[in-house]
């Protein structure tokens, strides 16, 4: 078994998957569009540039996600991507990364159990947690 968190945005997910790229170090293995897929004669023209499924690769893990019709879209909350990151430094520079334009709700610290931890919502909505463990 292997979870992969899936994020949905409202027209923004191309942007974020090449933001995560960038910041996470990652590769995008897939970036299809409404208009390249099935659902494309069923799409609004509007809507057929949009992102139907994209997939991040960093490492072993994944990182999925899907651009969803306004009036399906919920801002997301209840959950937030925890990155386990065994630098500090590194720790550092992609709660700093992430912040850009976005909202940070606790700053990048040390804490009783972390070198670094930090929570902080993304320019694209989306939550998350920086931990750096002690060792």
């Amino acid at each position: 078994m292997h979870f992969v968190p899936h994020l949905t945005f409202n027209g923004q997910c191309e942007a974020a998957f090449q933001f995560y790229e960038k910041c996470l170090g990652g590769n995008l293995v897939l970036m299809m569009r409404y208009g390249d897929s099935p659902l494309a004669e069923e799409t609004p023209s509007d809507w057929r540039d949009k992102i139907v499924h994209a997939t991040l690769a960093v490492g072993d893990q994944e990182l999925a996600g899907a651009d969803v019709p306004p009036e399906l879209y919920k801002k997301p909350q209840g959950f937030a991507v925890l990155l386990n990151i065994g630098d500090a430094s590194e720790a550092e520079r992609i709660f700093k990364t992430l912040a850009e334009n976005g909202t940070v709700e606790m700053p990048l610290q040390e804490t009783f159990w972390a070198l670094r931890f930090g929570l902080l919502v993304d320019q694209f909505g989306t939550p998350w947690e920086i931990n750096c463990g002690r060792p």
